[in-house]
């Protein structure tokens, strides 16, 4: 693999913490220069208002509470000078834990980081992790498209996913407030939102699945179905019936749901009893993304 350039921070939170982790903790000014992990007082550190992560497990971060109280924070978390005070820009789990576990400082490495700079780091780490819900998600990328500046394009380098995921979840932010709040609260899926996305009436739909319990499948064939209603003409309904199974739907909906779960394009070719699964990356951050993920190693 090639060496990932810093700007694009595909050298990830794991070189950030790493370095400076290693600094000699019996030379706490050498190491603060070098950006080493030091004690901050937990009073002095505020969270990030553009952290996308909105909502915390609170069990988690109780049984993290626990962790912390038996061992101690294991990792640092990661600031940037506020003022007279701190900003987190990766650690928010660890710092609220340690809240919890009543502990009055936490180790934290501080690096002079823009604001650009910090929400993508703050982005990258929950997407690393898998912490964020879509919506959470998509507001992220929006905050880099709208603030820092990025397209699309940017974004999905930055994150090692390809553009048509950006894209895709970004057009969840413009679905209704109910649609939005029942995909939030798990009662619609990712693959349910994209099918009534299509749909003429996205909330009316998304009520009708919750309501009958349809599958993605069926919620895709319903809004297919809404779709044509307006056409008026026999001649019209069966041109679009005819487009609508030019392409397996099921192998369709299954390459969406692969696509949506690892953040790329895939295609699956079925033929006979077999068939194959193209997985299509842009760039060697999504190559090493899928052998870490094949592999089982830490991503």
């Amino acid at each position: 693999m090639s060496e990932r350039p810093a700007k694009g921070l595909g050298m990830g939170l794991q070189a950030l913490l790493g370095e400076a982790a290693r600094a000699p903790s019996s030379e706490a000014q050498r190491a603060e220069s070098r950006g080493g992990v030091r004690e901050i007082e937990i009073s002095q550190i505020r969270r990030n208002p553009e952290q996308p992560r909105l909502h915390f497990n609170e069990d988690a971060i109780d049984e993290l509470a626990q962790s912390i109280r038996e061992r101690g924070v294991l990792q640092p978390i990661l600031l940037r000078p506020a003022g007279d005070d701190y900003m987190i820009v990766a650690g928010e789990r660890r710092w609220r834990a340690a809240q919890r576990a009543q502990l009055h400082t936490i180790p934290a490495i501080v690096r002079d980081i823009d604001e650009s700079t910090t929400a993508e780091l703050a982005l990258i780490e929950n997407i690393q992790r898998e912490d964020l819900n879509p919506l959470e998600e998509a507001e992220g990328y929006k905050q880099l498209i709208k603030r820092h500046g990025h397209t699309q394009d940017g974004v999905a380098q930055i994150v090692h996913k390809s553009r048509s995921h950006v894209a895709n979840l970004l057009r969840l932010l413009e679905l209704p407030e109910f649609v939005r709040q029942s995909l939030l609260k798990g009662d619609i899926s990712m693959g349910h939102a994209r099918a009534v996305a299509t749909a003429p009436d996205p909330e009316a739909l998304t009520r009708e699945v919750i309501r009958k319990g349809l599958s993605v499948r069926q919620a895709e064939d319903q809004a297919r179905r809404e779709k044509v209603k307006p056409l008026g003409s026999a001649f019209a309904r069966a041109n679009a019936r005819r487009a609508a199974n030019t392409v397996d739907a099921d192998l369709q909906a299954l390459e969406r749901q692969l696509g949506d779960i690892l953040g790329l394009k895939v295609q699956v070719i079925h033929k006979g009893q077999g068939g194959s699964v193209a997985l299509h990356y842009s760039s060697l951050d999504q190559l090493d993304m899928i052998c870490q993920r094949l592999s089982g190693e830490p991503i």
